[in-house]
């Protein structure tokens, strides 16, 4: 048994090295639907073994998978959100600086949604609980060592 959770940990340190894995920011798992959750880990894995192959943790909903993808990484955190959850700010065709002209968000990575699309205020969708692991500042404790669960 312990030589399963040491090769276990071997593994996904392993795997976070090869990757380069960055931990998933509170809005990339915080707006994804529980449903669409898609499975990033194994039976048993801890939030700090999740975290560091990059997905999300969250063990608060019974049923669906606790360590799971996040929502693909934005520049502005304004702007992850589920596709379902795009509300159109533009029209067919817009160009990304028209877009960004009208203040909205724009990606053209899923066809047939909106592109441009408004922004969510990150203060009012992205509620989380944290612990600082480190007795950093609280800004960059929140940056570098934040943990959902």
């Amino acid at each position: 048994m312990a030589d399963t959770r040491l090769l276990s940990a071997v593994l996904v340190l392993g795997l976070c090295a090869m990757a380069g894995a960055e931990k998933p920011s509170p809005c990339q798992c915080s707006r994804m639907n529980p449903e669409n959750r898609k499975n990033c880990g194994f039976p048993g894995i801890t939030s700090n073994q999740c975290f560091a192959v990059g997905c999300c943790f969250d063990s608060n909903v019974p049923g669906v998978p606790w360590c799971f993808q996040p929502l693909p990484k934005e520049e502005n955190q304004e702007c992850v959100m589920e596709v379902s959850a795009r509300v159109n700010c533009g029209y067919p065709g817009i160009s990304p600086k028209d877009c960004a002209s009208k203040k909205c968000c724009f990606s053209d990575v899923v066809p047939e949604v909106p592109w441009c699309f408004h922004p969510k205020p990150v203060q009012v969708t992205c509620n989380f609980r944290m612990w600082l692991r480190n007795p950093f500042s609280v800004t960059q404790g929140i940056r570098d060592h934040l943990l959902l669960d």
